[in-house]
């Protein structure tokens, strides 16, 4: 099992488990995807070591952080994000989001605004995407399911098999970890506020979109979608195409993947970070 080590900061009344790595004068921030942590960076911190200070966390309820007896809010991840880049990261920094960590990454923007370097977002569903539309329904459907899964997985081969498709992208040892962290009834159900919790923030994000990133942006899009998805797959993608057409220095690229693009691409992940540390701010937005 991976043998990295952390420490817990506090933020806003919770205790957040990070992991500080790297070496340089340059910092970049990692915000995990739903259901997961500072794990799932596992294959792209690697690459990095030699560029920039890295740090990765779990949010509040997941992995080593503090467990949180109440339902946060997007806002409350968000205020989490800058509260602990404000104690953790001095100066500005490369932020680095996946799938829902980038609604906290796109409202956090707001408040961390000169701090960025520049923004990468891996495969985030806009929320503007039809997907959203009857979401409240997929939510309670959703949430059934994981209330069985939330009690299978106190048995570890049912937890494998619930997991297999992170099983199957990830290092071995970074999987054992997600499985002793993740996969676990106590992770199941912070997975499950937290599907709750985009619920809830989704008809907000509508009504106020956060405000657009000034710094240089790029958004990784997976090419590849889940099987019998390919039409929810294409619509999600030419929203995410168009909303970083909105950007006054924004990057759209297709990327050779599934979702969790960090582990099947950290090449190129850690490619477009390198490049967001050495390129300034432009204006003018481009696709690829």
């Amino acid at each position: 099992m991976r043998q990295a080590s952390g420490r817990a900061v506090q933020v806003n009344g919770r205790s957040v488990y990070v992991e500080e790595s790297g070496n340089g004068s340059d910092w970049v921030l990692f915000e995990a995807g739903q259901g997961l942590g500072r794990t799932c960076w596992d294959p792209v911190l690697p690459l990095l070591t030699d560029r920039a200070r890295l740090v990765a966390y779990d949010r509040a309820g997941f992995g080593r952080s503090g467990r949180t007896a109440v339902q946060l809010g997007i806002d409350d991840m968000v205020a989490d994000l800058v509260a602990m880049a404000a104690a953790v990261v001095p100066g500005r920094f490369v932020l680095v989001a996946h799938s829902m960590g980038g609604l906290v990454a796109r409202r956090a923007v707001e408040s961390l605004g000169p701090r960025l370097r520049g923004l990468l977002l891996l495969d985030p569903t806009l929320e503007s995407a039809p997907v959203y539309d009857t979401f409240d329904r997929t939510a309670r459907k959703v949430d059934r399911a994981m209330g069985v899964t939330q009690a299978l997985v106190r048995f570890r081969r049912l937890a494998r098999m619930a997991s297999g498709n992170i099983g199957r992208v990830f290092p071995v040892d970074t999987y054992a970890t997600m499985l002793a962290e993740d996969f676990v009834p106590a992770g199941i159900a912070q997975t499950r506020k937290e599907f709750k919790a985009v619920a809830a923030a989704i008809p907000q994000f509508r009504a106020e979109p956060p405000g657009l990133p000034t710094c240089p942006t790029v958004l990784l899009s997976a090419s590849r979608p889940v099987r019998g998805r390919e039409r929810q797959h294409a619509v999600i993608t030419e929203h995410q195409r168009r909303w970083v057409e909105t950007l006054p220095d924004g990057r759209f690229e297709k990327v050779d993947s599934a979702h969790f693009i960090q582990a099947e691409q950290p090449g190129i992940v850690a490619e477009r970070i390198t490049s967001l540390l050495d390129r300034p701010s432009r204006t003018g937005a481009r696709s690829a």
